[in-house]
């Protein structure tokens, strides 16, 4: 027995019928077509399925489709509509992935620290992270390059004196 959904995913609306356990990722992936939040863990524990739920990240393998009913979803593919967010220009500069299957949840976990917390220090941007994991960089070029986006922001909206 399928429920009605109506939602926005990156700006455009959808609706869909959904089953009582499907799972937001797995709606996005084959339904919406969106493939950047990626399955790993399916725990919950890896982030690597991260989006915003009304600017909040969630971890879509553990989101039933039918509990983002009338809300409003971004995945990385609704950030950059004009080019390239500051962050994800500093991540690309500052070579924070390698492999990227990481990329889309932290970019999205970055982005919400961000918006909440616009001048974060070093230890407040690895608490944020830490539910993020990736293999390949060593977090080290990924949290420089959330500080660096916060700084270029502060700096470019700093009020002349």
């Amino acid at each position: 027995m399928g429920h009605a959904v109506a939602l926005k995913v990156n700006g455009e609306s959808w609706s869909l019928e959904v089953e009582p356990a499907e799972l937001l990722l797995e709606v996005l992936r084959s339904r919406v077509g969106i493939k950047s939040p990626k399955p790993g863990c399916e725990r919950g524990d890896c982030g690597s399925c991260t989006v915003l739920l009304d600017g909040r990240s969630v971890r879509s393998c553990l989101v039933l489709a039918v509990e983002v009913d009338g809300h409003e979803l971004t995945t990385v593919e609704g950030l950059g509509i004009d080019g390239l967010t500051e962050l994800q220009q500093r991540m690309v500069e500052l070579s924070s992935f390698q492999c990227g299957y990481c990329a889309p949840g932290i970019v999205l976990t970055a982005t919400e620290l961000l918006a909440v917390n616009p001048r974060p220090e070093r230890h407040e941007v690895q608490a944020a992270m830490s539910g993020n994991l990736c293999r390949c960089t060593g977090y080290a070029p990924i949290i420089d390059a959330v500080l660096t986006a916060a700084a270029t922001a502060a700096a470019t909206t700093a009020p002349e004196v």
